[in-house]
């Protein structure tokens, strides 16, 4: 939120306050104003270049970065399925509605579920990818560079890794031709202000989702990130794995703008040593 909106918004609220201490208003006037301030924080508009383009990134003088999701594993758009924070289910005879799996990739799921997640790739540093790295707790930037026609998505978690969306128009690779690797091949383009992006060329040695969800060579996703105001950035992604799941599907979450600089956090920091008595 920019300076000027946020001691507008910080007017209102004393003004409201004051009316309510002051006995000058009645609950319900309080209430209002409360509300309206609460509205104006709401509705501060997305930042934009000049050209009109939506920016994702920080204004100049700002600082800031995206976090926060609303969800911490994926999960079918319209599912509500309790898990906590790692993707670990409250009852793991709900994993049948987390996805539609295939009856493989199911019993791979519960079975990573079962054991607490300890076969889980990160567990000896090797980095997330996917829709993962948009959950992590310590966040992301989405920088755009307008010289090379490219958004460049930078990770405060993991081992602060980066990935790179091409915007210049290019065709997404035949999977056949490529190498796979963690991050795949991503090219996006504009639909009014949505980014949307076709991700794939992905290896399978990591875990595309917390909780353990699996995943395939196969697996091409299809990236929606749209920032409806200046505080919110909606995300969305359609999974595409003939190889792991019965069809195609949607997974959705927001996530919010986090003031300040991202915390510098690498996967080897805290990890015992090998053959070091702890």
């Amino acid at each position: 939120m920019n300076t000027t909106l946020r001691l507008k918004t910080l007017s209102l609220l004393i003004s409201a306050c004051l009316l309510a201490a002051c006995g000058g208003s009645t609950t319900e006037e309080s209430t209002a104003a409360a509300e309206s301030a609460t509205a104006a924080a709401a509705a501060a508009p997305a930042p934009r270049f000049a050209d009109g383009t939506i920016l994702f990134d920080r204004m100049p003088g700002e600082l800031g970065y995206w976090g926060n999701p609303s969800l911490h594993s994926l999960m079918e758009k319209g599912v509500e399925v309790p898990m906590n924070e790692q993707g670990i289910l409250s009852n793991i005879d709900d994993a049948a509605k987390v996805a539609p799996f295939m009856d493989w990739s199911l019993a791979l799921y519960k079975h990573r579920q079962a054991n607490g997640l300890q076969d889980d790739p990160v567990n000896v540093c090797i980095s997330p990818a996917g829709p993962r790295h948009l959950q992590d707790p310590k966040g992301f930037r989405m920088v755009q560079d307008r010289n090379l026609d490219r958004v460049y998505l930078m990770f405060g978690g993991g081992n602060r890794n980066w990935r790179h969306i091409n915007l210049d128009g290019r065709e997404p690779p035949n999977l056949d031709e490529v190498q796979s690797t963690f991050f795949g091949y991503s090219n996006g383009h504009f639909e009014g202000d949505t980014l949307v992006v076709d991700s794939r060329g992905f290896n399978d040695r990591f875990w595309f989702s917390n909780g353990g969800l699996p995943h395939t060579p196969a697996l091409v996703l299809t990236e929606r990130f749209t920032r409806t105001d200046h505080d919110t950035l909606v995300y969305n992604v359609t999974i595409n794995d003939p190889r792991t799941y019965t069809r195609t599907w949607e997974a959705e979450w927001t996530l919010g703008w986090v003031p300040g600089d991202i915390e510098e956090g690498f996967c080897e920091e805290g990890r015992p040593l090998a053959g070091v008595a702890q």
